[in-house]
């Protein structure tokens, strides 16, 4: 059996901002950092077997402070970086919603629908970060950190419930919440998701689904 933990980085300063964000490479935030620190402590009681992470350093700060609790090397993964938004990267919410209307409000009706202009879809996430499950749970038989963004999460939720990608509004993943699959008998079992609880120390209010 194989658990795989998937885990959102934490905070930045365009999280709070609301600005697209990419594969710029935004580190994170002092907020971001305590987040990531009590993800850490909080997973440090749980054997962990490998710790995997995208490349941009908001992903790799959060997936060190879960590392360093287990002395493991964190393995950069390219199929766990973020979606790439193309010509929204670095624009605000709502400099997007006014200069890309149509498409703006197609992705927040029907998110599988959109290619963004410049950059990837849903699909194309999936395509490119379901194989590394694929070899997640062929090398290891313990539980597994995935540390990624926010879209990777949500693709990677629904492709393991069998959803499609339509479904990507139904599901929210917070700033360093964590959402735990066990894979045994040829099944994805999801047995918790969005886990925040570890938060709680911090009185800052959760942010929106962004």
């Amino acid at each position: 059996m194989t658990d795989i933990i998937l885990a959102r980085h934490g905070e930045t300063e365009w999280n709070v901002a609301e600005i697209f964000r990419g594969r710029i490479d935004v580190e994170l935030n002092e907020l971001g950092l305590k987040q990531a620190e009590l993800l850490g402590e909080y997973l440090s009681h749980i054997e962990i077997e490998a710790v995997y992470s995208g490349p941009l350093k908001r992903a790799l700060q959060t997936a060190q402070a879960i590392a360093g609790y287990h002395r493991l090397e964190v393995a950069i993964s390219p199929a766990l970086i973020d979606f790439n938004l193309g010509e929204w990267e670095g624009l605000s919410r709502p400099v997007v919603a006014e200069k890309y209307k149509e498409v703006y409000d197609l992705w927040m009706s029907r998110p599988e629908k959109v290619k963004i202009p410049g950059g990837e879809s849903l699909s194309d996430v999936r395509k490119r970060a379901l194989p590394l499950i694929d070899e997640v749970v062929a090398r290891h038989h313990g539980t597994v950190v995935l540390a990624s963004h926010r879209v990777i999460c949500k693709v990677l939720i629904c492709a393991l419930l069998g959803l499609d990608d339509s479904h990507f509004w139904n599901i929210e993943q917070s700033n360093c919440g964590i959402t735990t699959f066990s894979y045994k008998n040829g099944q994805f079992i999801l047995t918790e998701h969005n886990n925040t609880s570890f938060l709680k120390p911090l009185t800052r209010a959760r942010l929106g689904d962004f």
